[in-house]
């Protein structure tokens, strides 16, 4: 077991991205020390060769110097024809650089050179003394010998029956060795530099790759019930925005979580207790004939609620499809009559039609309807008889907006921050609808299928307006609609606003909030 843990920490540690930084530093720091030494190597040696290069020029240079304008000391005349006298002059009067070999050859015949002792490669009978004896222009070039390249130049010099050929050569094996040198103590300092700053990298690349390790060990500790959890953010690096992008994911998934067993919770809840109901009185249930009947209403009255409450579980589900809508031209103004005419017949209230609004509207007048008659039922439930109910439109702003308005019990501050998720019901009357807590989920589901928005104006007791804004402006295909990324999603974004809505929708009192694009804005 001990053996197989140190391999696995071994293998972990190799197969680490530390340990690839750390690899990929040190072959980019090889890779650039080779490069790095091969061209010093060769900017070295091309300086050597242009310096010796440069030698020999200098020499060939005061050689014709003398034999056009030199004087013999012993005539004190020129030269003219006495190559033996100036060959010898010269040689006695410069002293070659190391490495460098002054000869002059005179018929063929090496004559003098400077110094005395030539090296092996070059003896008096050898082909090249031959070749150069022959030279009659000048010449460079270089060639290879034991000791490594010779680089030489050529002057000849012809008076009468005298050939003589002056000749510089320069050796090249000791520059070059030196050049050899230079560059083993390079590689040997930067062997020395990669083998330091590997290990400075490995601590660096720790030290980079702390809030990596801190991320993985966070996230191998958080569970369903762990995801308050949050990594502390350091610097403003890249490290730093991945931190800050994991824990705005957590935050997302804390509340897409919670709302999920919220809704778990809900739905249980409310398809417990009308299967409770249907098993109790099945269970209960005798053999007189009028019993049976009322047992048969009451379960197929909670077998509907239960289908409605699926049915509408099915509409917020489609609602996040690109097909949600069937798009159409309406006339907005007998949209607001027909929706009018349809809201009278829900309960007896005293209901009112407010303006309506003359123009055309890109929308699904069904899905449009639906939503409408939500809140319009929505408002028989918090209303008694007596009460108004008023139903309008209006156009401005390159906005259309339906609104539904009444004057029941109102809606509390608390509870305005939260009717619009689902299975969410009012303070006040609670009890007074049958509905599951989905109409309202419905509305605003519509609502931004038409990238409109729902408005919310309403007082304890003092009524509530329900507004429902449509933009003019078409609609674009495929839609991302408030921000919901599940089934599950519930925003809770609240911003109040002013002097916005239909008529019934304003006022200087109350609390108003408008909600849309997954949440109040």
């Amino acid at each position: 077991m001990k053996q197989n843990n140190s391999l696995r920490i071994y293998y972990k540690i190799l197969f680490s991205l530390r340990t690839h930084i750390v690899i990929g530093y040190v072959l980019l720091m090889l890779f650039s020390s080779v490069i790095g030494t091969f061209l010093i190597d060769k900017f070295l040696f091309f300086q050597v060769e242009e310096r010796i290069k440069k030698s020999l020029v200098q020499e060939i240079h005061e050689f014709r110097m003398m034999a056009v304008d030199g004087i013999n000391p012993d005539t004190h005349k020129p030269f003219g024809g006495d190559l033996k006298n100036m060959f010898k002059l010269f040689l006695k009067s410069n002293i070659p650089d190391d490495d460098e070999f002054l000869v002059a050859i005179l018929n063929g015949k090496v004559y003098r050179s400077s110094p005395l002792a030539l090296p092996s490669w070059f003896k008096l009978d050898s082909p090249m003394v031959k070749t150069l004896s022959q030279v009659k222009t000048a010449e460079e070039g270089e060639f290879l010998t034991v000791d490594g390249n010779v680089i030489y130049l050529a002057q000849p010099i012809i008076r009468g029956k005298n050939h003589g050929v002056f000749v510089v050569l320069h050796a090249t094996a000791g520059e070059r060795q030196e050049v050899i040198d230079a560059v083993f103590v390079i590689i040997k300092v930067s062997v020395v530099v990669i083998i330091i700053f590997s290990c400075l990298a490995w601590v660096v690349a720790g030290h980079v790759l702390k809030p990596l390790h801190l991320l993985t060990n966070t996230t191998r500790s958080i569970g369903e019930t762990g995801l308050t959890q949050r990594i502390p953010v350091k610097g403003a690096d890249e490290i730093a925005e991945l931190t800050t992008t994991f824990n705005e994911m957590l935050a997302r998934l804390e509340t897409a979580f919670s709302s999920q067993r919220d809704f778990i919770n809900d739905a249980s809840h409310e398809l417990r207790t009308p299967i409770t109901i249907i098993r109790g009185h099945l269970e209960l249930l005798g053999d007189d004939p009028q019993e049976r009947k009322e047992t048969i209403e009451l379960v197929i009255d909670e077998l509907d609620r239960m289908s409605r409450f699926v049915e509408d579980l099915l509409l917020l589900a489609k609602s996040e499809q690109p097909d949600f809508l069937n798009l159409e031209i309406v006339e907005v103004h007998s949209l607001t009559l027909e929706l009018y005419a349809k809201a009278k017949a829900l309960a007896p209230r005293e209901w009112r039609l407010d303006t309506m609004a003359s123009g055309r509207l890109q929308a699904d007048r069904q899905r449009l309807t639906q939503a409408i008659m939500n809140l319009a039922e929505n408002a028989t439930h918090h209303t008694k008889d007596g009460d108004v109910i008023s139903l309008g439109s209006d156009l401005r702003n390159n906005q259309v907006r339906f609104w539904v308005r009444d004057t029941g019990e109102g809606i509390l501050l608390s509870d305005q921050r939260r009717i619009f998720q689902r299975f969410a019901r009012g303070s006040i009357n609670r009890r007074r609808s049958n509905g599951a807590g989905l109409g309202l989920s419905i509305v605003q589901a519509i609502a931004e299928a038409h990238n409109g928005w729902v408005e919310l104006f309403s007082r304890p007791r003092g009524g509530s307006t329900f507004t429902i804004v449509i933009p003019l402006k078409p609609i674009p295909k495929p839609r991302q609609r408030g921000g919901r990324n599940s089934f599950f999603h519930s925003s809770n974004f609240w911003q109040g606003r002013k002097g916005r809505g239909g008529q019934g929708a304003g006022g200087d009192e109350g609390d108003k909030k408008t909600w849309g694009r997954g949440g109040f804005s």
